[in-house]
């Protein structure tokens, strides 16, 4: 059995170089045969606090059934999926999605080669390895060398912000499914941003004439099972620095969502996808919409997968600036926030870290 944290003096620099030169991610830990979580794992009490859910208030995320969304011969139901998108995104920032097009078998699939791929043999896994910005590369917490401790997490991830990728560029395990799920997710992102500009009162075409919902990026996290979920989480509390995020999440659990001062259960449904708002729908609606922090709790079962589906502005207009849009200002309700670009956003949001606390406050005025 190997053991990444035995020195009597601590070396934490050391540790974690010597972990990630690995270029196996916590799977190749469990691999090696660690009962003990090594320490740069690790969390703060302030970190780990409440982790159970509290069940005090019976809460449920709200579950939006989006079938006949489009029918044109019942436009009630329309009106009632974007009145339900509406209350959900303003008083939760989540909700989860039925019937939203995408087949089940597509989804299953994706969820089961994001697990193929992360339990390949190391010395395939460890070729996609990389902390340089790539289209398509596989590794564990991009900040690990700058976090106060690191998420018991693995992530392979897909930047498809400037367009589809080639085929040969995404790991072959997982290429058709991974490219047949974004061809599903790009309608739906399309789907919704139609249904988000009316559930903000404005025309149907709105987001999209302004590219606010144009692009994906899409991470494949892997949660190992921990032998001592106590001590460590599967991500740190943060909300997301996108436009909206779709989430697909197997049937483990683990994804919790922060609501009235009280951690939610976010319950797997099988066939949903969870949607919640990031920084950047907050920022243009000027509060209207509100992103809202998470986390996933580290399980002793496992192993959990999940695919996270950034929807960003425009890639091509990295530096186009962005700022409330004048339906929620007036003289009553000036502007909360200045303007600023999705480069300038990711910059600071990068340079925070997973730490706990929401990027968007930065940018108020």
């Amino acid at each position: 059995m190997s053991s990444f944290d035995d020195d009597v003096e601590y070396d934490r620099a050391k540790e974690i170089k010597k972990f990630d030169d690995t270029k196996l991610g916590v799977k190749g830990l469990l691999d090696s045969g660690v009962i003990k979580v090594p320490r740069f794992f690790i969390h703060s009490q302030e970190t780990l606090q409440n982790l159970p859910p509290s069940s005090s208030l019976c809460l449920n995320v709200p579950v939006i059934d989006f079938k006949g969304y489009d029918d044109d011969n019942d436009m009630i139901r329309r009106s009632n999926i974007v009145s339900e998108i509406r209350e959900s995104s303003s008083k939760w920032g989540f909700f989860q999605m039925v019937n939203h097009g995408v087949p089940i078998c597509v989804m299953d699939e994706l969820l089961d080669v994001i697990r193929e791929f992360h339990e390949q043999p190391s010395e395939i896994k460890k070729e996609w390895y990389s902390r340089d910005p790539k289209k398509v590369r596989f590794y564990c917490n991009g900040d690990l060398f700058l976090a106060k401790a690191a998420n018991w997490r693995d992530t392979i991830s897909f930047d498809f912000q400037d367009g589809p990728l080639s085929p040969h560029s995404i790991p072959l395990v997982c290429r058709d499914a991974v490219s047949k799920y974004m061809e599903y997710i790009s309608k739906l992102r399309e789907k919704l941003s139609e249904l988000f500009s009316e559930a903000l009162g404005l025309r149907k075409d709105y987001l999209s004439s302004i590219e606010f919902m144009k692009s994906e990026t899409m991470l494949g996290h892997y949660y190992p099972p921990c032998p001592e979920p106590e001590l460590t989480i599967g991500t740190t509390k943060h909300s997301d620095p996108s436009s909206l995020t779709i989430v697909l999440q197997d049937s483990i659990g683990g994804l919790q969502v922060l609501h009235q001062d009280q951690w939610v259960d976010i319950t797997p449904i099988h066939g949903a996808l969870v949607a919640n708002i990031g920084d950047f729908m907050q920022l243009i609606t000027n509060d209207e919409f509100k992103s809202v922090e998470h986390r996933v709790l580290a399980r002793s079962v496992g192993p959990r997968a999940s695919a996270a589906c950034f929807i960003n502005p425009s890639a091509t207009h990295r530096n186009k600036q962005y700022g409330p849009i004048e339906d929620f200002t007036s003289n009553q309700s000036p502007p909360k926030y200045r303007n600023t670009s999705l480069n300038e956003y990711l910059a600071y949001y990068s340079s925070k870290r997973l730490d706990g606390n929401k990027a968007v406050p930065y940018f108020r005025m």
